[in-house]
């Protein structure tokens, strides 16, 4: 009897614990605001290091993370220009893909800017005590549609800049022609589009679970204080 008073007075004392009003730093517990900083900070650390990377010349080819290979339909392309000699232009039509990704991304920074100031109190709790990448994931939520939006038109554009429409096009025309192939002919910019997508928030669940899993990695106090709680 005695245990189950004791359990149940556990229980109404949590409640209440749960209720109290959060101080704005140190005191009792650490405030929804300092929360929505600290993890606004964290996902502003990953746009600034790991998203920066990614628009440098190579950002993405030269990462094995993210690099762009090609989609899966282009792969025997791929694999007969080889075959029959023509690596050097197998190897050129990879990497003005990749080039296409790294021009889109500089597109980026101000769409997440916008995404992460609108966290909400209630929006930080649930991602600070979520898994290593929910934040990225929150991210995903917000930012996926409009930065598809901003990436297709611009990878096109580069496509055009760097002669990848020329290359590609001269590429498909030479696997086409030869005997014993099916014909191709892929959405390369869409393709590209995902992949760069799928690259950014890559990077940014790099950082977030550096973050997380490395005390190391908390840079400023906020971000100490608020990494705490999950730990």
């Amino acid at each position: 009897m005695f245990t189950v008073l004791l359990l149940s007075s556990c229980a109404e004392l949590q409640q209440v614990v749960n209720n109290l009003p959060q101080s704005t730093g140190g005191g009792f517990g650490i405030s929804n605001i300092d929360i929505a900083n600290g993890l606004r900070q964290a996902l502003d650390n990953g746009i600034d290091k790991q998203v920066t990377k990614l628009t440098q010349r190579d950002g993405f080819y030269r990462n094995q993370l993210v690099k762009i290979l090609l989609p899966q339909e282009l792969r025997k392309v791929d694999k007969t220009l080889r075959d029959i000699g023509l690596s050097k232009l197998a190897d050129e039509g990879l990497k003005i893909l990749n080039r296409a990704a790294e021009d889109a991304v500089k597109e980026a920074t101000p769409i997440f800017v916008s995404a992460v100031k609108q966290i909400t109190f209630t929006d930080a709790r649930q991602i600070l005590l979520g898994s290593d990448n929910s934040a990225t994931q929150y991210l995903n939520t917000k930012t996926n549609r409009a930065l598809y939006a901003k990436f297709n038109p611009v990878i096109n554009r580069s496509f055009s800049k760097v002669g990848a429409d020329r290359i590609w096009s001269n590429i498909i025309k030479k696997y086409n022609a030869l005997p014993l192939t099916n014909n191709v002919n892929p959405n390369l910019t869409d393709y590209v589009t995902q992949q760069a997508l799928k690259g950014v928030y890559k990077m940014i669940a790099v950082e977030e679970k550096q973050i997380r899993t490395k005390i190391s990695s908390r840079t400023s106090d906020l971000l100490r204080r608020v990494f705490a709680l999950q730990d």
